[in-house]
């Protein structure tokens, strides 16, 4: 893409209601635009980031054999009434009246309407296990919506539901969502930390947050510093296997890791007190056991193999899309921007030319240009006749990773620079090393679907 074709809309100044560095950085960046309280346009920048964060959470949930599909964001009230739900969820739900007067109301989440899909379509074990998820735009009338996507009405949300015949089967489904989830956020750049959660209006006793660590979380949360040296890295897991799962789990979550709603002083003072760490998180997904609690208040069963009819055992996993985005910028920015992790970067390289109009330089960029998009990345050039300080600027808010400078003095020693924005470091090749690098660089990012 052509800077000077692009819609890019940055901002000089940061507006008065933003509060936290990535609600700040959003808006100057030309991320989002603020529509109403809590409620955003996603500019072309922010979406393409929605974009490779929602691919990142397909290609990890059909890795491990879950189905996609769409459900709608206004629901049946009386879906809610048959759970007990509708008068229970509070004043975060939403409720509405068609013009025939039936009750609806714009869904938090889909317990309901995915348990009614079960029950009309599934009705023997032999179906089973299943596990069926989607992402969709959902909404809660917060009280107070602020931070930007951290806390806003209107948030993109992937949730996925499972079926399966036995408590075991669905422990195992729950299992093999929190290894699924630890690799989906290592792909995006972040350590998220499971810790023990409280359920909620959700319910269930089983459940686990993951959360990002940052000053601006709003979890006060408690872990032993080891838990930070884990990695998922590169490992195969056998996601069928009951205990290749249980082992994965058992590594990430047998250290004292807990938000302060569960938090136990008692255990955590079990910890050496050199490893014992207290800090702020940002909530990016729970994952949910609770048995038959909506199989048994809507009639989900099916045929066991003793011919019995039994409830099945459900759970439901969640991962906030919009708002990992916020999440991703407070875990990696500096005072002159964001820092994007390379799985999730907009674009992938930024091209500045110091002296637009310059043949030479014009051609340089031009081939620069072709040669990273015939890898099948996505370059951003910055063709604007701008000063130069400008252009480092744009580039340093925005937060692409790399950035290839092209001026007439280098090219006269047949080199380009190549800059990393994390760590600022600077160096001279010829154009040809340039792109062979970031080829280099790209090559374990290459799965997300698009662009």
């Amino acid at each position: 893409m052509r800077l000077s074709r692009y819609f890019l809309p940055v901002l000089k100044e940061t507006p008065a209601e933003a509060q936290i560095v990535s609600h700040r950085l959003m808006l100057r960046a030309g991320m989002i635009k603020q529509a109403g309280a809590g409620i955003y346009s996603w500019l072309p920048l922010g979406f393409k980031v929605l974009r490779k964060l929602e691919n990142i959470v397909h290609e990890e949930q059909m890795r491990v054999g879950h189905i996609p599909m769409l459900m709608p964001t206004l629901q049946p009230a009386d879906l809610w009434r048959e759970s007990g739900r509708y008068d229970d969820y509070g004043e975060e739900m939403l409720r509405i009246k068609d013009r025939q007067g039936r009750d609806l109301l714009y869904g938090p989440t889909n317990e309901e309407m995915i348990t009614d899909i079960f029950r009309s379509h599934v009705g023997s074990y032999k179906d089973l296990p299943l596990t069926l998820y989607h992402i969709q735009w959902k909404f809660r009338d917060e009280m107070r919506p602020r931070f930007g996507v951290m806390r806003g009405r209107e948030f993109y949300m992937k949730d996925g539901y499972t079926f399966d015949l036995t408590q075991e089967d669905a422990l195992h489904a729950y299992n093999r969502h929190l290894v699924s989830y630890l690799r989906t956020y290592e792909r995006m750049g972040l350590q998220a930390i499971p810790m023990r959660a409280d359920s909620g209006p959700i319910g269930g006793d089983d459940t686990h947050e993951f959360l990002v660590l940052a000053e601006t979380g709003e979890s006060e949360v408690f872990y032993d510093a080891q838990i930070t040296d884990l990695k998922f890295g590169d490992r195969e897991v056998d996601y069928e296997s009951h205990e290749a799962c249980r082992a994965v789990l058992e590594e990430f979550t047998s250290r004292y890791a807990r938000t302060d709603e569960t938090h136990d002083e008692a255990l955590f003072a079990e910890v050496p007190e050199a490893r014992r760490r207290t800090a702020r998180g940002i909530e990016v997904g729970q994952i949910f056991y609770f048995g038959t609690k909506y199989s048994d208040a809507m009639g989900a069963t099916v045929q066991g193999p003793d011919g019995k009819s039994v409830p099945v055992h459900m759970g439901s996993h969640g991962i906030g899309v919009s708002r990992l985005v916020g999440a991703i910028i407070e875990a990696s920015h500096d005072e002159r921007g964001i820092i994007w992790p390379e799985g999730v970067t907009p674009f992938h390289a930024g091209i500045v030319n110091l002296k637009q109009g310059d043949a030479e330089a014009d051609a340089a960029c031009e081939a620069l240009y072709a040669g990273i998009t015939a890898l099948g990345l996505d370059p951003l050039y910055d063709d604007r006749d701008e000063r130069a300080g400008g252009k480092f600027a744009t580039m340093d808010l925005i937060g692409l990773p790399w950035r290839i400078t092209v001026g007439p003095r280098g090219l006269k020693n047949g080199v380009v620079e190549l800059t990393c924005r994390r760590t600022g470091t600077s160096e001279e090749m010829p154009p040809e090393d340039a792109i062979a690098r970031l080829a280099k660089i790209y090559a374990p990012h290459r799965g997300v679907l698009v662009g």
